[in-house]
């Protein structure tokens, strides 16, 4: 009986064993250093909007960009493990409402229309939109009138081309991706784009065809609020201005926008 009993004491050792190891090796190198496992958060993202999000083809395809910098950022600092999905931008906002991601940013711009769906963080970036072309008779916004001119769908260059064409009319082409738009303003199947500044000089800068100017309603250069979107009432929205905030306080925005946008 003693002897059955001592069995049955190094079964259990042996199980007890084997269990602690089991555990040991399930947070991987997803721990945080104190043996927790670390929460995944979801960006969504349409990585066509260079220097914001874009496809780095010449290594393996991974989406880098200034967007991508300051959320791997801010995931890090929380704790958070951050995970990237790459979709098109007019189903970010269905996507995110659906739970599919967790928040997005994407140069999405704060709107009221938007406002009504999601929330937003304060604004970390403020661009001008802007036209992009290389039509040398295209020098202002009047002179849009009558030409096929490329926006993003979804995007607030979208909206904006409609409101210039009510006195301005002009041929407005709808896309999916803006470097779809430039390629075929490149082969001139589209006179012009709408985008913002900051992403038309990555154009401009490599390719001395192309040129911008600042579009403007009465007289007015149009700024953009860039913000990160996330669902209404989300957790996420107070802890991620937490960072940006201390992103800004500590030189680390500025770092960003110098590597990304002033020197693209």
């Amino acid at each position: 009986m003693l002897k059955m009993k001592k069995i049955g004491l190094i079964l259990i050792a042996l199980l007890l064993i084997v269990l602690s190891a089991c555990g040991t090796s399930d947070t991987g190198s997803s721990g945080n250093g104190d043996g927790e496992k670390k929460k995944t958060i979801v960006m969504g993202t349409s990585a066509d909007y260079p220097p914001f999000e874009s496809v780095d083809t010449a290594n393996g395809n991974k989406i880098i960009g200034f967007d991508i910098d300051i959320a791997n950022y801010i995931a890090d600092q929380l704790g958070y493990k951050l995970e990237i999905k790459n979709q098109d931008f007019n189903g970010l906002i269905a996507a995110l409402n659906a739970k599919q991601i967790d928040f997005v940013m994407a140069g999405m711009v704060d709107t009221p229309d938007r406002r009504k769906q999601v929330d937003f963080s304060k604004s970390y970036y403020q661009d001008y939109q802007v036209v992009l072309t290389k039509e040398k008779n295209i020098k202002r916004v009047e002179d849009l009138k009558g030409k096929k001119v490329g926006v993003q769908l979804g995007t607030t260059q979208e909206r904006l081309a409609n409101e210039l064409n009510k006195t301005i009319p002009m041929d407005i082409q709808k896309w999916d991706k803006l470097n779809e738009m430039a390629e075929a303003m490149r082969a001139g199947r589209l006179d012009a784009i709408l985008t913002v500044g900051s992403v038309a000089y990555g154009y401009t800068n490599k390719d001395k065809s192309l040129k911008q100017f600042n579009v403007k309603l009465n007289g007015k250069d149009q700024f953009e609020a860039i913000s990160v979107a996330f669902p209404k009432d989300s957790e996420l929205k107070d802890e991620f201005g937490k960072v940006l905030k201390k992103m800004e306080e500590n030189g680390k925005k500025d770092e960003l926008v110098k590597k990304w946008i002033e020197n693209q």
